[in-house]
């Protein structure tokens, strides 16, 4: 997925866009990148994660440097995640994934592009590796709503 602003319907990601722009928002408030890293952190310290029994290879998203599962559930005409990792930092990064993603028609998530990593500079303070990460977890988010639309 591509962080590029959302060019489709604006009626389609607006409320994708909204929590983008509250991520964009609440980082603006730290002066520098310790600040938002500590955020970042306390943000995985909140997400709830994936139960250690569901934890399976199959969920297991690949090129993220340290362990992610990634489980989804399509509820009517939406689908939810939910994920778990091994490292502080990957929790805070699928805790924002999620604020955007979580809970949206398939549609609205292929119509969302991840401009808040952008807009926060997120790619500029992750490493390779991490960032490598990043984008396989925004992949297979997207590869479940394409199977699903």
């Amino acid at each position: 997925m591509s962080t590029e602003q959302n060019t489709a319907d604006p009626a389609l990601t607006a409320a994708t866009d909204a929590a983008q722009q509250e991520i964009v928002d609440e980082f603006a408030l730290f002066d520098d990148w310790t600040e938002r890293y500590r955020y970042i952190i306390d943000l995985g310290r909140d997400l709830d994660q994936l139960s250690e029994t569901a934890r399976s290879d199959d969920l297991l998203i690949r090129g993220c440097q340290s362990r992610v599962w990634l489980a989804h559930k399509a509820n009517a005409d939406r689908l939810s995640f939910q994920a778990a990792t091994d490292a502080a930092i990957v929790a805070g990064l699928i805790a924002l994934t999620l604020r955007v993603y979580n809970d949206r028609a398939p549609r609205e998530i292929l119509a969302t592009r991840p401009w808040f990593v952008e807009k926060i500079g997120l790619q500029d303070h992750l490493s390779p590796t991490r960032s490598n990460g990043l984008h396989a977890m925004l992949a297979r988010i997207g590869d479940v709503a394409r199977n699903a639309a």
